[in-house]
């Protein structure tokens, strides 16, 4: 748990799939909102989303590697989720819940996720194919039953070109529910 005067700290874990361009905003916006944030981001989460950008947004380095000790010693998911008070997966694809559910550590998200014990919001995004298999839905609701939040997914347009329900949370309503999160564990 944070000091109270000072902001909250959180951790923008970014998922590979194309919703990643809305991390850039919901980054910004977390940032502009007067959080701290820090971002990681998986590989394939780089083939839509420039590092860069994130680390303009955020003014912090990106994590992008398990194994990066010139500027994490202890390793980056160790002291990346070091004292944050909330980590964000967004988009969280339905390769990154099926690893956060069955507990598999093979890249810096999944590896940070297990390291971490702060509260967790997941923003799913997939197909609308993906979104309705039965293991999906398992998988999000044995996160749920771990203490994950999650918000979404939406109906709307998605990047197969079909309306369907799968569609990334807006960035202001991830960073809605970041702030009732945050505003319930200031409280205990």
């Amino acid at each position: 748990m944070s000091d109270r005067s000072s902001p909250n700290r959180i951790l923008l874990a970014v998922g590979g799939g194309i919703a990643a361009y809305k991390s850039a905003i919901l980054c910004s916006r977390l940032a502009q909102s007067g959080l701290h944030v820090r971002t990681m981001m998986t590989s394939s989460a780089t083939e839509f989303l420039g590092p860069a950008t994130l680390a303009a947004l955020s003014g912090q380095p990106v994590g992008l590697d398990r194994f990066d000790e010139s500027r994490h010693p202890l390793g980056p998911h160790i002291e990346l989720v070091r004292e944050i008070d909330l980590m964000v997966i967004a988009p969280a694809t339905a390769n990154l819940i099926a690893k956060l559910a069955q507990g598999i550590a093979d890249d810096l998200v999944s590896t940070a996720y297990l390291q971490n014990t702060a509260p967790v919001l997941i923003a799913p995004a997939m197909s609308d194919a993906m979104w309705s298999k039965p293991s999906v839905k398992r998988n999000v609701a044995q996160l749920r039953d771990d203490g994950c939040h999650v918000v979404g997914p939406e109906s709307g347009w998605l990047s197969c070109r079909v309306k369907g329900e799968g569609r990334m949370s807006e960035p202001d309503t991830i960073l809605e529910a970041a702030r009732k999160i945050l505003s319930a564990s200031d409280r205990r």
